[in-house]
């Protein structure tokens, strides 16, 4: 077996290159045939025709209705060039098609090359979907599945994976479209074979993965039925070389260089000033002023002392070991700069000037790149505004200082959005671990980052905002060895843009950036915010939340269309209403009016008093089969806003203190007293917001989504 299939590489191997020799990068039909002969994809019987007997002989040997295409290595869209017949039977009507077909492509281009017509066995109806793959430039070799027929480019229901996938990855795709119900067999129509149509994905996905050179491969249609799935067409076009692979490092060389980075003991700022309003000058205050208790070293030329401390020449005069270079120096003086850091032994050098690749300056950032790659040094940067590590005390960043120390790791592409960022934290007092700038991303990037933060005992959350990933799969793998540790958030930018590129296939057409995106981070557990403040809200309220041990959610409302609009939240954000046992249903009616409403939601009316709102999440927390609550609260005089809230609190750590955890969200709607109350609630362990029902349930549900992906949700 295992011979066989070497020989079958090697032949699909010489095909390649003999393709590419006659300088052509798309694989006419029977070269598509070899290729699905080779690796085992289903297709329909089929034979090439160099003349008009030779296509009536292989129609009455395929037997029934045929279909005809042209075979031109110069004709890729033979549609377009009206080479292809549909349904012919019978000698006459074989011999006609043919020649139409052939006249039709000389009409069309006079100077093509015709090797024949392909005569194929016409399909049986069944459902069409597409099954391809295609090169993504972040993340490398991408299985897709969707409808296909004339309905993948007006539906583009299509999901994608990283290739190669296993038989059970293959499986998952078909249940990942809107579609999936119609696999499955609707108002009568039988279901399709599934196995065969993950064998189908299953075996492009292997041959995209053992020759990096194919760059699309497209079935489409596939014709899915109870009995098979075979392409009716296959489409394979050859890409350029292969980009020079990224550098990678591994995780003991990350982590190394990444707790040198966010721990220093000693910290040397490149252009640190006296000077008011000068960057250098504002990194040392921030350093100085932050607490940061290790050792300060600035370096300038032309300065014997900087804000007290003794300032250097050159970093090579600082004594010692030092852990990390903080540059604040001209764009044109990095690269000398960065040199003596590296004859230093200094493993990381932050790099905060702006002027290299965000510029058009390309060749500097490639200078820079490859002095830091040939003594070692990992750089932060260019173009950031610096990184903050608060459990050490360090704001090596010439912006505001940030001093709250929690659990949160947040990171942005962006100076922009880190200082939106900052300010949120400020404003909410977020506890966070770290802050940290990426800008053009020269060395580290966020899989280097997400290494880091899954091993820090003082990370139990990390929030990032992208704008690309530098290499995919690094990312993933970094992702999804963090996830079952500790919840990612990302908020990727350009989610609406063209993203979409010049593609000779469907698959290639549908691949934009975004889709292969979504799908992917999905894929390695990521939670994709929708927009920066569900990113930051959700990265403040996640490690507040205990995690929820089943899916039965149970809404308490004291306003009947709170009640209402909360019900849509949580069915918007894929949790599940539990559905109250009658001696629930009746335990909750005996502390509601008559004129409320139990069920879910349990409506106990605006008008009770504490002991009602009390009574009924005291039930909710005490019974094991309801795993999380949504408190819905209307601003009364009978019940004014801070009783609710210490109320709440109050029961909530009471359960806590028997080792009872329940995620607990609310929605507090009522004048700007609820405010406070909300900030009560959070401070202790129950997440509320004021004027909404759609964020406290969007939180929750980002709760269970990292729970379903980390394997905690049974």
């Amino acid at each position: 077996m295992a011979e066989t299939e070497a020989q079958d590489r090697e032949a699909v191997r010489a095909l390649l290159a003999a393709v590419r020799a006659e300088g052509r990068t798309v694989l006419t039909a029977p070269e598509g045939r070899t290729i699905a002969d080779a690796y085992g994809i289903a297709v329909p019987g089929e034979a090439l025709a160099r003349d008009a007997d030779e296509a009536v002989a292989h129609a009455a040997r395929l037997g029934g209705r045929s279909v005809l295409k042209i075979v031109s290595p110069d004709i890729p869209h033979k549609t377009d060039a009206g080479g292809v017949v549909v349904g012919v039977e019978g000698a006459a009507e074989v011999r006609d098609a043919f020649h139409r077909i052939v006249e039709n492509a000389r009409a069309y281009a006079p100077h093509a090359r015709i090797d024949g017509v392909q005569v194929q066995q016409l399909l049986p109806p069944g459902q069409e979907v597409i099954v391809g793959a295609v090169t993504d430039p972040t993340f490398g070799k991408v299985v897709a599945f969707g409808l296909g027929g004339v309905l993948v480019e007006v539906l583009k229901d299509i999901t994608f994976r990283l290739a190669p996938v296993t038989a059970d990855e293959s499986l998952s795709m078909l249940d990942s479209i809107r579609a999936a119900e119609i696999l499955r067999g609707v108002r009568g129509a039988p279901a399709v074979d599934r196995w065969a149509l993950a064998e189908q994905i299953r075996r492009v996905s292997r041959l995209v993965t053992d020759f990096p050179e194919i760059a699309e491969v497209d079935l489409n249609p596939v014709i899915a039925t109870p009995e098979a799935a075979l392409a009716a067409d296959i489409r394979i076009l050859l890409g350029s070389a292969e980009a020079r692979p990224r550098r990678r490092y591994g995780r003991e060389e990350i982590l190394r260089s990444m707790r040198r980075l966010m721990q220093p003991r000693s910290v040397a700022v490149i252009g640190a000033s006296n000077e008011p309003g000068k960057i250098g000058h504002s990194v040392m205050r921030n350093l100085v002023d932050g607490g940061y208790s290790g050792e300060i070293h600035p370096v300038n030329p032309r300065a014997h002392d900087i804000q007290g401390r003794k300032a250097y020449k050159s970093v090579t005069d600082v004594p010692g070991e030092v852990d990390v270079a903080v540059f604040a120096i001209p764009a044109a003086f990095v690269a000398a700069a960065l040199d003596e850091v590296g004859r230093k032994g200094i493993p990381n050098a932050v790099l905060i000037p702006s002027g290299f690749a965000e510029t058009g300056e390309q060749a500097l950032q490639d200078e820079i790149v490859a002095i830091a790659e040939r003594h070692g040094v990992r750089l932060l940067g260019p173009n950031i505004y610096g990184y903050y590590s608060t459990w050490h005390d360090l704001c090596a960043t010439f912006c505001t200082p940030y001093d709250v120390k929690g659990p949160v790791a947040l990171t942005s592409q962006s100076g922009g959005i880190g200082m939106a960022i900052l300010g949120f934290a400020r404003s909410t007092r977020t506890g966070v671990s770290a802050i940290v700038g990426l800008g053009n991303k020269s060395d580290l990037d966020e899989d280097d980052l997400l290494t880091w933060f899954a091993e820090d005992p003082n990370t139990r959350c990390v929030a990032m905002h992208l704008e690309d990933l530098k290499d995919g799969r690094a990312f993933v793998e970094a992702a999804r060895a963090t996830v079952p540790k500790k919840p990612i958030v990302v908020l990727k930018a350009g989610r609406t843009s063209a993203g979409a590129r010049a593609a000779g296939s469907h698959t290639g057409a549908l691949a934009g950036d975004d889709a292969v995106y979504d799908d992917i981070l999905r894929q390695a557990g990521v939670i994709r915010a929708p927009g920066l403040n569900e990113m930051l809200e959700y990265a403040r309220a996640l490690p507040v939340l205990p995690t929820p041990r089943g899916d039965n959610v149970v809404i308490i409302t004291g306003a009947g269309g709170s009640g209402v609009l909360l019900s849509d939240a949580t069915v918007d954000n894929g949790l599940q209403l539990m559905t109250i046992p009658p001696d629930l249903d009746a335990a909750f009616k005996a502390f509601i009016p008559p004129f409320g409403a139990a069920g879910n939601p349990i409506d106990i009316t605006g008008g009770e008093p504490p002991a009602t709102y009390e009574a009924t999440i005291r039930l909710g927390m005490e019974d094991p089969r309801i795993h999380a609550l949504v408190l819905g609260y209307w601003h009364t005089v009978v019940t004014p806003p801070m009783v609710f809230a210490e109320l709440t609190a109050r029961v909530v750590e009471e359960f806590r203190a028997r080792g009872v955890e329940k995620p607990v969200v609310a929605s507090l709607a009522g004048d700007t007293e609820v405010e406070e109350a909300c900030a009560y609630l959070f401070e202790r362990g129950v997440v509320a917001y004021p004027y909404t029902t759609e964020t406290p349930v969007a939180v929750l549900g980002a709760k269970y989504r990292w729970a379903r992906a980390a394997g905690l949700l049974t």
